[in-house]
């Protein structure tokens, strides 16, 4: 398997504060990590470094063997924490607007998954659900042929019904060429569908493995090992 995403020593500060301290990760192809820890652990922080919407103050990173960051960006699929359509969009005007703005966007990739997701084209965004937002915009991230998907909390705030046409739609939609980190504290909804997982607190990394030898070594879940970790959080 490939090495798609390689990070050394990577750090953020803020001023005197730190952000992300010294993380080394390592994700193959054809692997789902999932990247785990309470809020302000520094999850955002590293994907923003990786998606090339932040600097890292210290450290470097690689994502399929390339170093450059603007050849970086695209090679990379990142959906945000939080909505950034605009309100007035359909679900076809959001398609034909990444259609334009990314040239590795397939846009009948994109009408597939509309209609997996059971979402109208005619849609408008402001007419829309929490949950159908969240699928109308995973749907624009996966319709990307990157190498590394970055979805930053893809199941929060959503109902159980939406999270698993989302966790469906995850395990459908991506290729064995490609990587995927999910951030979650959601863990119990997606832990089935994680390949490797990575433990962060206060900007470091405590604990990242292979997720069935954790399990295996642990005696517990995931989901039970995260709640053991930031219990006192």
């Amino acid at each position: 398997m490939a090495v798609i995403l390689e990070t050394y020593s990577l750090s953020k500060s803020y001023f005197k504060k730190s952000a992300l301290a010294g993380i080394d990760l390592k994700l193959e192809s054809g692997r789902i990590l999932g990247l785990m820890g309470p809020n302000g652990s520094g999850k955002t922080t590293l994907l923003k470094i990786l998606a090339g919407l932040l600097k890292q103050s210290a450290g470097a990173y690689t994502v399929a063997g390339e170093t450059d960051s603007n050849r970086i960006k695209g090679l990379v699929s990142f959906l945000p924490d939080r909505n950034t359509l605009y309100p007035w969009m359909t679900a076809a005007d959001a398609i034909a607007f990444y259609a334009d703005f990314f040239e590795d966007f397939d846009r009948a990739k994109a009408n597939d998954m509309l209609s997996f997701m059971k979402l109208e084209p005619t849609h408008r965004v402001k007419a829309m659900s929490k949950g159908m937002i969240e699928k109308l915009n995973l749907t624009l991230a996966f319709s990307r042929r990157a190498k590394l998907f970055l979805l930053d909390e893809p199941l929060g705030g959503v109902d159980p019904v939406a999270r698993e046409r989302i966790v469906s739609t995850i395990i459908k939609t991506w290729t064995e060429d490609s990587a995927i980190i999910i951030s979650t504290h959601l863990v119990n909804d997606v832990e089935q569908i994680f390949n490797d997982v990575a433990f962060i607190d206060e900007g470091k990394l405590i604990l990242s493995g292979d997720a069935e030898a954790l399990r295996t070594e642990r005696g517990k879940s995931i989901d039970k090992l995260y709640l053991d970790i930031f219990e006192d959080r």
